[in-house]
């Protein structure tokens, strides 16, 4: 039997074909992490004793694999391969249903499995001033997708910006013009060069809610009955914040509790998150319907500078900020374990 070599390009890779009365191969080059892998498929058209394929990976791994099957059938050969592109090399020998001698015919192509590219972002690539973003991938980039929404409910930027497959790793960075009002929310999809992306969500900015201060006898976590109405009154500002941002994205209040510096540390920082806790749960019990942290800092993050021991009526207080993500704390004397009333 005559066994004919025809070269089909499919997708970025290209394999030969054998077009006749036996046989077609044809290439699935491109799977993605988790859903298959790239595969070989071996089109039966014709009655045939069997084949085998023999292939080496560009990293020297080899495939071996053995079929037969009626007419009509399609065989896969699954090509198992780790993340990344691969070049293969082999044959595919086919035995035929008559006995006559085998057909052997080169197989060379490419195949791909790919996830989504890392891309890596923290706080301190987001300069809301220079309205820039700056990001990275863990491959070669191809453009990024940037929606910048303002607390008007406008976008400042809603486009493409391109790239010219930058190396991985590489300091990438978007840009948006100016605004009127406040960044609330800025979504990034970046690209690599074979359209794999992933995507991020920012939300640049927290409410601090003005309020009176709550007091509290000396040494004490309880909340006096003719202090409440000052929660009650502050309770009626977060409502009215969550009101006005809350369309923009899902609310956490954070509520800080401080103390002067007259007694010991550790014992400050326990009664500080003690005051903290029965003002989160006195929101709580008011009606506020979104989840509730709180944190003490004792007198170790005062609003005014004293020496110890020094009983400063301004650093004896609370602060309640509404945000998304864990609020962004200026110069923290720790990191803040916020629990969750």
């Amino acid at each position: 039997m005559t066994v004919r070599l025809l070269m089909l390009w499919l997708g970025l890779s290209a394999v030969p074909a054998v077009a006749g009365e036996a046989i077609r191969v044809s290439l699935e080059g491109r799977a993605v992490v988790g859903q298959g892998t790239p595969a070989l498929k071996v089109h039966i058209l014709e009655p045939i004793a069997g084949f085998e394929v023999s292939l080496k990976r560009s990293d020297g791994k080899t495939v071996e694999a053995t079929g037969s099957g009626k007419p009509g059938t399609v065989r896969t050969v699954p090509l198992e391969q780790p993340e990344g592109r691969f070049h293969y090399e082999g044959t595919l020998t086919l035995r035929f249903a008559d006995a006559s001698d085998p057909g052997t015919m080169p197989l060379s192509f490419d195949a791909e499995l790919l996830g989504p590219p890392k891309l890596t972002v923290s706080k301190e690539d987001l300069d809301l001033v220079a309205r820039t973003l700056r990001f990275t991938l863990s491959r070669p980039a191809g453009r990024a997708r940037l929606t910048v929404l303002m607390d008007s409910g406008k976008k400042a930027f809603d486009g493409e910006v391109p790239f010219q497959g930058e190396a991985a790793g590489t300091p990438l960075s978007v840009t948006w013009p100016e605004a009127e009002g406040r960044v609330m929310r800025l979504s990034l999809q970046a690209y690599d060069t074979s359209d794999f992306y992933s995507s991020v969500e920012l939300f640049p900015w927290q409410v601090d809610i003005p309020h009176e201060e709550v007091n509290f006898a000396s040494g004490s976590a309880e909340l006096a009955v003719g202090e409440r109405g000052k929660l009650d009154h502050s309770h009626a500002r977060i409502a009215e914040a969550v009101s006005r941002y809350g369309r923009f994205a899902a609310l956490r209040l954070y509520v800080l509790g401080h103390t002067d510096s007259v007694g010991a540390t550790a014992s400050n920082r326990e009664l500080s998150l003690q005051r903290a806790r029965s003002i989160a749960a006195y929101f709580h019990k008011r009606g506020l319907r979104l989840p509730i942290f709180y944190e003490g800092f004792g007198e170790q993050a005062p609003a005014v500078m004293t020496p110890d021991e020094t009983a400063e009526v301004g650093n004896r207080r609370a602060e309640y900020i509404l945000a998304v993500d864990e609020p962004v704390l200026p110069h923290p004397p720790f990191t803040p374990q916020w629990r969750k009333l």
